[in-house]
């Protein structure tokens, strides 16, 4: 099975996600923003909160991918470079080469190329800058966050080259693989919050043209590079993580019949393939943090079934003639959740039910009798009123 990377569970408050309400991903009917994650239709957001986090995301940056102290092996630093995070210098070796995997266990290493990290500050800032600006219509925001934007994907000095070839690479055996395309499965939320600057006089429509050409090079990259093609082969939560990146560029290219053939295709060589009729998924349940890699594996799916809506293919009740289906998958972790019964596969590190209570509040809005008596269900979700606003969940491979 090809090396994957730990998942950390990071809750982004700021949105509400109900995938029930319609969100068609098109402005011409009314002035909703051009988002595809995001429901155009609950953008109800905690004002004070937001606009805190965005005072403070108004002092950073600027973000880009030439500040790593190494450059990669084709001599040009805009590329961006990682390091695969659970691969350790050998023992049985002088030099340590090449590195042996060590499952779950990152390598502290990795930290030394900071293009990863580099990433996902900027994506976060961006999308708390953009929601921000959709929720106030206060320049300031889309100002900083144009200016974010240019720097990391459109300044000629600055900008990342529109590829991964040196992505999670492994000492003394490549420079790169086709895994390292989970690192940048948070460009998804720069897709929705360039929707959601789309009124701003900061966002012009050259900058807009220029991004769009941007994502128009790394979708073909990732569809035509051997290490795009190995990813979109891989059977576990890297083949999901990579469907959900095509959907999501192919629709802010406004390539939907493209978009729509990908989630069609999602139902028999992703939902068949990786869930079992009891809801197991095998691939994710094989590694050291079983638990993590069966939710996480269970977002990306989730997240296709949301994009799904935007092209009119249900992915949310489909089910397989033997049962296989994304219901079945979070009604196996449900019980888990709940400490009605122990976990009993390998989780290294904590235990932690709650990262799973995101995925549940999504999925009720599509489901039926879903365990109502869970304590992230129904009336009972959480008290305080920012967690009312469906939190996304972001999962970290790292």
């Amino acid at each position: 099975m090809l090396a994957t990377h730990a998942i950390r569970i990071v809750f982004v408050t700021a949105v509400l996600m109900m995938s029930g309400a319609l969100s068609t991903g098109t402005s011409a009917q009314t002035n909703s923003p051009r988002v595809f994650i995001l429901d155009a239709k609950q953008l109800a957001l905690d004002l004070v909160k937001i606009e805190s986090n965005a005072q403070k995301a108004l002092l950073s940056g600027p973000f880009s991918v030439t500040t790593k102290a190494v450059t990669p092996p084709s001599g040009d630093k805009r590329d961006y470079m990682s390091q695969a995070p659970y691969f350790w210098p050998n023992p049985a070796t002088k030099d340590g080469l090449p590195y042996i995997r060590r499952d779950g266990e990152r390598n502290p290493e990795i930290d030394k190329i900071n293009n990863h990290r580099v990433l996902d500050q900027m994506e976060a800032v961006v999308e708390t800058l953009a929601l921000a600006y959709y929720s106030t219509r206060k320049e300031e925001y889309a100002a900083k966050a144009a200016t974010l934007l240019r720097a990391f994907f459109l300044d000629e000095q600055t900008r990342m080259n529109p590829n991964l070839q040196f992505a999670q690479a492994i000492p003394g055996v490549n420079t790169g693989r086709g895994i390292g395309l989970i690192e940048t499965r948070g460009l998804v939320r720069i897709v929705d919050a360039i929707g959601l600057l789309s009124l701003s006089k900061s966002w012009t429509g050259s900058d807009q043209k220029r991004l769009e050409d941007w994502f128009a090079e790394f979708l073909q990259w990732m569809l035509e590079s051997k290490n795009g093609r190995d990813e979109a082969a891989a059977k576990n939560n890297h083949g999901t993580f990579y469907d959900v990146q095509v959907v999501s560029f192919a629709l802010f290219l406004n390539r939907r019949d493209f978009a729509k053939s990908i989630l069609e295709e999602a139902r028999s060589k992703r939902i068949a393939v990786q869930i079992e009729p009891d809801g197991r998924q095998p691939l994710e349940l094989a590694r050291t943090k079983a638990w993590s890699y069966s939710v996480g594996n269970l977002d990306g799916l989730m997240l296709l079934a949301r994009l799904g809506e935007n092209v009119g293919i249900d992915l949310w009740n489909y089910e397989t003639r033997d049962g296989r289906s994304i219901r079945k998958a979070l009604e196996f972790l449900i019980p888990f959740s709940r400490s009605e019964s122990k976990w009993p596969y390998q989780q290294l590190g904590d235990w932690q039910p709650q990262i799973l209570f995101p995925l549940i509040r999504r999925a009720e809005t599509h489901y039926q009798n879903l365990h109502p008596s869970h304590p992230a269900s129904g009336s009972r979700r959480t008290g305080k009123a920012i967690t009312r606003l469906l939190t996304i969940t972001r999962v970290c491979f790292c």
